[in-house]
């Protein structure tokens, strides 16, 4: 299969305008595939050679202007219109197509809890070309006109407002100009709740089997759809734009949700059928907003080509999380971006594979892929965040409503963008955004205090070379015996670079750099600093300011100036008396996955783990007043992560609950049967039977991440056949069957199937394509194994092996993170 390049796209545009598809799919004509007839109405503009893409099982007829092309000339996806003479065409493609298993292009789902089936699209970069014929690329809009076949029973949506003409028949409304890959159908039993709002109609859909969990959030879902809406209607001088808003939960998503125009696409684990924190519905609403707000950035004004997908995400991504925070309940929205997100952008803009947040090199749709990352999301959403603070928020709300105006139905560029900006501000936008979208890397500010007898300067250094506009956080310790609270002084604001040293009296007990987290760089502390940070972290009175510090500890770590061991004492100094959620999480998750999961020696692994069962403790006895529920709540499901022997989390699940609460819920009787699975307490029996017990599909799962980590030859084996031998596994079971397999307490078990991974993975990937590419690549890869020979066979593969695309990149971030490893234990004597 061919990838589109840009030079190819770009002069496909200057060739063609197109107007208008005609799409007819028939979902009724077997398990496998579908019958898929496009038209498409088109001008040339002069007299020239092109070319439309399809993926077809079987290619049935081509015409041109009644004229028939030889479907043999398919070449890869690609069938040549050649001797096109200036002026309007019609093409007509019948075609019958494969479904997916993988997510990508029309994927198909059975339910193992009732047998219904479930059909969606996810057309995204060049997967339209798996459903229908399309001159697939962005800056080709077209309005769309749909019908869909489908089993009589069946409900169809689609981008615009459907029709049910009868016999199972479905007709949806024209859609205004959109891009190919915008294109969206979702078909089955879905359970559905309709309501309005603005004179528009609102959906909820998902499948039968989850009815009962979307009715009992579905006020909650439409208060955040209909609070967001009403606040981008504050914020957008332009009205929404599509007749509908209809948001499905569908299962085996590759990614959280799609912004199809009208018809947003989540992963239906958004559909809570197990307890979850408030922070977990913090997200889930983040991502309602951040879907919402591409209806204008992304979906109204779309990107010309995939070097600026960033306009479409960084924008969606701060919008989200500001929007939340403005709109809702939400309002801590910050210190989750800066626990998650923030930390996913500094990770990936210190690897190999970096690339500036507005690449000026991206030469096809292979290479675009790869840069949905946190780059293009977490550190694009940190720098419109700065930007705001540099430009003002009601500078930079007039330059996006410009935006809109200039480029709406049509496609814009970077520089439409920065023009759009600058016409409402006389800063310099342009240098602004040189500094920041076009460059690579962390930048480092570290302070540097002078002076004696309370007579103190600031000064800056910064590694890097960005401005920032940064608030410095000076805290003074309260009187003695106040349980080490922290008081904050007045606010001091700092543009960096600094024109002189600024005046700060009194020596506080901690001096924070970017205090509020409105830029994007990594921290360090003073000596001084550090000390105050290290005795009274949790006397800081705000949980964003905790989120600053927390991540610069683990920054820290990661680059080798902090000993693991000494992250560990901070989280279990300070962590059980942390009140902020997303912050007890994100400690956590890295403690466990990083610090003792791969920083430490298995020899120190042991001693990790009694400490963070004990830190879960602790949580556990604060919360036994019944006040702090999703506190508790991941304390228990830690303590199950972290547990080293079965005896206690045995208990838990015989007798269905946690002394003193909460329940077993069908999420932490998995969780618990996959470590005690991991453990070597449980077989093959208890599994079945659990899955007895929920035959869904997360039970499914579940069942397959448990067998895959029983510490067993023959279960290893499965596991690894089923992934690497066939192709049957969906991206989910795949997925589900990589958590399991690899395990720290198992390494021995294990070790043969490392040097295996690198040859079985190319292979795999280069079958299945990106999605299970991506998967083997991050799931699958044995990051227990940090030792120079894993090294060394990951650099062989890369050099010799020519992994697909999606495999390369993913290797070539875990092999990065595998050498920080390793000099994190070279650096404080731990190999």
């Amino acid at each position: 299969m061919s990838v589109l390049t840009r030079d190819e796209a770009l002069s496909r545009a200057r060739l063609l305008d197109v107007h208008r598809y005609t799409i007819e799919l028939d979902l009724t004509t077997g398990d496998e595939t579908f019958g898929s007839r496009t038209a498409i109405r088109f001008t040339a503009r002069t007299d020239g050679d092109t070319f439309v893409e399809i993926k077809p099982a079987d290619l049935h007829t081509v015409t041109l202007d009644g004229q028939p092309i030889d479907p043999d000339s398919l070449d890869g996806n690609r069938i040549a219109l050649k001797d096109l003479a200036a002026g309007e065409h019609e093409l007509h493609v019948d075609a019958r197509m494969r479904y997916s298993r993988t997510g990508e292009g029309m994927h198909r789902f059975t339910d193992p809890s009732d047998g219904e089936t479930y059909l969606y699209t996810q057309l995204f970069m060049d997967d339209v070309q798996r459903v229908f014929a399309a001159f697939d690329q962005p800056d080709l809009k077209a309005v769309f006109d749909l019908t869909v076949k489908a089993p009589e029973a069946w409900t169809v949506l689609a981008n615009g407002v459907t029709e049910h003409l009868g016999d199972g028949q479905w007709r949806a409304a024209t859609t205004p100009l959109i891009s190919t890959y915008l294109v969206a159908v979702a078909a089955g039993p879905w359970h559905s709740v309709r309501t309005e709002h603005r004179g528009l109609p609102f959906g909820l859909h998902c499948r039968r089997s989850l009815a009962p969990y979307l009715d009992a959030d579905a006020d909650d879902l439409l208060d955040i759809t209909r609070a967001c809406f009403d606040r981008y209607h504050e914020k957008f001088e332009e009205p929404y734009p599509f007749d509908s808003y209809d948001q499905a939960f569908v299962p085996e998503f590759n990614a959280g949700a799609m912004e199809n125009p009208g018809l947003v696409t989540f992963r239906d684990e958004f559909v809570y059928r197990s307890a979850v924190t408030d922070t977990e519905r913090q997200t889930r609403a983040m991502v309602i907003a951040h879907e919402m707000a591409h209806m204008w950035f992304g979906d109204l004004v779309t990107l010309r080509w995939w070097d600026d997908i960033w306009l479409n995400e960084s924008f969606a991504e701060y919008m989200g999380y500001q929007t939340l925070t403005e709109a809702t309940r939400f309002t801590d929205t910050w210190t989750d971006f800066g626990v998650v997100r923030k930390a996913w952008g500094y990770d990936a803009d210190q690897r190999p594979s970096t690339h500036p947040v507005a690449p000026e090199d991206v030469p096809d749709t292979a290479s675009a892929l790869l840069n949905f990352d946190g780059i293009s999301y977490a550190k694009g959403a940190s720098a419109l965040r700065q930007l705001v603070a540099w430009l003002g928020e009601k500078d930079f709300l007039a330059g996006i409503n410009t935006h809109f105006a200039r480029h709406r139905f049509a496609n814009a560029t970077l520089a439409d963008f920065i023009d759009s900006l600058a016409a409402g501000t006389d800063r310099d936008v342009h240098a602004w955004a040189d500094a920041w979208l076009r460059t690579t890397g962390v930048d480092t500010l570290t302070p540097v205090v002078t002076g004696a007898n309370g007579e103190h300067h600031l000064t800056v250094d910064r590694t890097g070379s960005r401005p920032h506009r940064i608030a410095v956080g000076l805290y003074d310790l309260d009187l003695p015996g106040d349980e080490g609270r922290l008081t904050r002084r007045a606010p001091l604001e700092l543009d960096i670079p600094q024109s002189a040293p600024v005046p700060l009296g009194k020596r506080p007990t901690l001096l924070l750099l970017n205090d509020g987290d409105l830029t994007y760089a990594k921290i360090r502390f003073d000596a001084h600093s550090f000390q105050g940070v290290t005795a009274h972290l949790c006397g800081l009175p705000d949980p964003l300011t905790r989120a600053v510090v927390w991540n610069a500890l683990r920054d820290a770590v990661r680059d080798g100036e902090l000993a693991p061991g000494a992250y560990l004492d901070a989280a279990r100094a300070h962590l059980p008396h942390e009140t902020d959620l997303a912050l007890v999480q994100g400690v956590l998750a890295f403690a466990t996955a990083q610090v003792a999961g791969r920083y430490l020696t298995p020899e120190d692994r042991p001693a990790a783990l009694t400490t963070l069962s004990a830190l879960c403790r602790d949580l556990i006895r604060r919360t036994e007043d019944g006040d702090h529920p999703g506190l508790r709540l991941i304390a228990v499901r830690h303590f199950i992560n972290v547990a080293a022997q079965p005896d206690t989390i045995a208990a838990w699940l015989a007798d269905g609950t946690v002394p003193g609460g909460p329940e077993l819920d069908p999420d932490l009787r998995w969780r618990v049967l996959a470590r005690l699975a991991v453990l070597g307490a449980t077989d093959e029996s208890a599994i079945a039977a659990e899955f007895e017990r929920d035959p869904s599909a997360t039970g499914r799962e579940g069942a397959a991440r448990c067998r895959a980590a029983l510490p067993d030859e023959d279960a290893k084996a499965k596991a690894w056949a089923a992934m690497f031998a066939t192709d049957d596994l969906s991206n989910y079971l795949f997925t589900a069957t990589a958590q399991g397999f690899w395990q720290p307490e198992q390494a021995d078990l294990v070790r043969a199937y490392v040097p295996r991974y690198y040859e079985d993975a190319v292979a795999v990937a280069a079958r299945r394509g990106p999605a299970i590419a991506d998967a083997a690549g991050h799931w699958a890869f044995p990051a227990h194994a940090v030792d120079p020979d894993s090294l060394t066979l990951g650099e062989t593969c890369l050099r010799d092996a020519d992994p697909i695309p999606a495999l390369r990149r993913k290797l070539t971030d875990q092999l990065d993170d595998l050498r920080r490893a390793l000099k994190v234990r070279a650096t404080h004597g731990t190999v």
